[in-house]
């Protein structure tokens, strides 16, 4: 799977790069192990959606290929707040409030688009699954900055 120099993830999160806030919140995320990142925009991260959900909804998405779920929108955020050790009050609170949140950063920093409302814990598909491995080989350690 992938580069042999690369690590092997076995959750991937894909979250909006072209959002300063959202690469510092992912940045933040970085003691979770064997977890990558790569941004919705990248083809990988295109394809994986678009099989999973037959569109592609612009969301933050953490993927789990051992547990064969995929966690989106609050969902998604909640699950890493839990995996990073945050206190259950942040995850909640974070988890609660994800679209007010996104809203508020996103007339924050300019961005033109809403995300798409998907919130919950889907099994993963079959044609998801076999698009993880391209997923996972672009994906990188959590972002230390912002890509834009």
């Amino acid at each position: 799977m992938g580069d042999p120099e690369r690590p092997e993830y076995h959750g991937v999160l894909i979250y909006d790069g072209e959002c300063p806030f959202c690469s510092a919140a992912a940045s933040a995320l970085r003691r979770i192990r064997r977890v990558g990142a790569i941004p919705w925009y990248d083809d990988p991260a295109q394809d994986f959606l678009a099989a999973q959900f037959e569109t592609v909804p612009f969301a933050l998405v953490f993927v789990d290929i051992e547990e064969g779920q995929v966690y989106a929108g609050h969902a998604a955020a909640s699950e890493l707040c839990e995996r990073a050790g945050l206190p259950v009050l942040v995850g909640d609170i974070v988890g609660e409030n994800y679209e007010s949140i996104a809203d508020a950063i996103g007339t924050a920093v300019g961005q033109e688009r809403d995300p798409d409302p998907y919130h919950d814990t889907y099994p993963l598909t079959e044609a998801a699954k076999g698009h993880y491995p391209a997923l996972s080989a672009d994906a990188g350690s959590m972002p230390l900055v912002a890509s834009r």
